[in-house]
């Protein structure tokens, strides 16, 4: 269910981070445990609002910037309709780049999505719609979902379902040998969640997703690098399996303090078929000032093992069925700091808002990788580089609009 590009613009701006990177499965990956937490309630429908945002990452020689726009609007407390328009301009010579023997390059991600709920009684229901598209990938997602109360509204339950389709091609540009690619992937997502007020101040919610994926799962730029000799390495194609299963579940608390504040804590889990596991944890503090201003801090750890079928540096040519060598597939950890301020100003700018806000929110990511090492580095053996760490920024500014 969207809520807004405040709620929304995490998951996509961390999303897009891979995208950049070309590494789709690691998208999934991390979009599942975000949206495998997300709470849903029944009964009320959404704020009528637009938000018009500028989004921007740095790091790891990447660049993402671009705007998004979402606008919802209610019809007779029944039904809400929303529209959102997201661009990412990208400008990569990130390590996966550089190593693969490709130069800088730019390009443009576009998304559309268009979604609408409609209430019955104490259970909602909803259904969207988001296409994205870039020169080397195009995807279709179609969503369902639908929530129902309980027990005098303190019991929220759950449902959704989720299709998509994807094509993963190849940019001429980016490749040697100029022979057109293009592979099918398709996505399948089933999550149920359960939310519970146990308090006037404490309220609790438990989710579970799984995923089940089939079609081209690598990248089509990506290769493994083996041993020729004690100093030389050469490289081959990745080759991962054609289908993958992953769950992931997650519990969240939120418990409100008699000075208007809020805490906020997280756990999420995450398994798969290719051997990968991940635990993440997240806290995060809400404290008004006055009226108009509200600030949050906040703090994530995340990591994980590696796919059974990863190596940085492999002994021989095919030396087993599937390879991988891609970052986001090996052992490593993650941790961000953040920070946000958000001010409401005692009248709307306009007549026609009832109200608006500014939001500015900024994140300091640091990555950790524990087995994938700089392959940058060429006057060092093959296995002997340092392994790979990298710092990102994260800035979201956006105005939302209330009528």
């Amino acid at each position: 269910m969207q809520k807004g590009v405040q709620e929304v613009v995490v998951a996509a701006t961390k999303k897009d981070i891979y995208l950049a990177s070309l590494v789709p499965q690691a998208t999934a990956l991390f979009f599942l445990m975000t949206a495998a937490c997300c709470p849903s309630f029944a009964g009320t429908l959404p704020k009528e609002r637009a938000d018009l945002l500028y989004h921007s990452y740095s790091g790891g020689d990447i660049e993402i910037t671009g705007p998004s726009l979402l606008v919802r609007k209610n019809f007779k407390e029944k039904v809400s309709v929303f529209a959102n328009y997201y661009v990412d301009q990208v400008s990569s010579a990130s390590i996966d780049v550089v190593t693969s023997g490709a130069s800088r390059y730019s390009e443009k991600r576009t998304e559309y999505s268009l979604g609408a709920e409609y209430i019955y009684d104490k259970a909602t229901l909803s259904v969207n719609g988001t296409q994205s598209k870039e020169n080397d990938y195009d995807a279709k997602t179609l969503s369902f979902d639908v929530s129902q109360e309980f027990f005098g509204d303190m019991t929220t339950l759950s449902l959704g379902y989720s299709h998509g389709d994807d094509l993963v091609s190849k940019n001429e540009n980016l490749q040697n040998d100029q022979i057109p690619f293009e592979a099918d992937l398709s996505r399948k997502r089933y999550r149920v969640g359960l939310n519970q007020v146990i308090t006037q101040y404490w309220m609790m919610g438990l989710s579970a997703e799984t995923v089940a994926d089939q079609g081209f799962l690598n990248n089509p730029y990506r290769s493994v690098r083996y041993k020729t000799s004690e100093t030389t390495a050469a490289t081959q194609a990745e080759r991962y399996p054609n289908t993958r299963n992953s769950d992931a579940i997650a519990l969240r608390s939120i418990y409100y303090l008699p000075y208007r504040a809020s805490i906020r804590a997280e756990y999420r889990n995450f398994s798969d078929s290719w051997g990968i596991k991940a635990n993440k944890f997240e806290l995060r503090y809400l404290h008004p000032y006055n009226k108009n201003w509200t600030f949050q801090a906040n703090a994530h750890r995340y990591s994980q093992g590696q796919a059974d079928f990863y190596s940085d540096l492999f002994d021989y040519v095919d030396f087993q069925t599937y390879l991988a060598r891609d970052k986001e597939m090996s052992q490593y950890g993650s941790t961000s700091i953040g920070f946000g301020v958000f001010y409401e100003p005692q009248k709307p700018w306009l007549s026609a808002f009832d109200r608006t806000t500014i939001n500015l929110q900024f994140d300091h990511m640091m990555f950790d990788y524990k087995n994938f090492r700089d392959a940058r580095i060429k006057d060092l053996a093959p296995g002997e580089e340092p392994l790979y760490k990298f710092n990102a920024n994260v800035v979201r500014f956006f105005i939302s609009a209330f009528y």
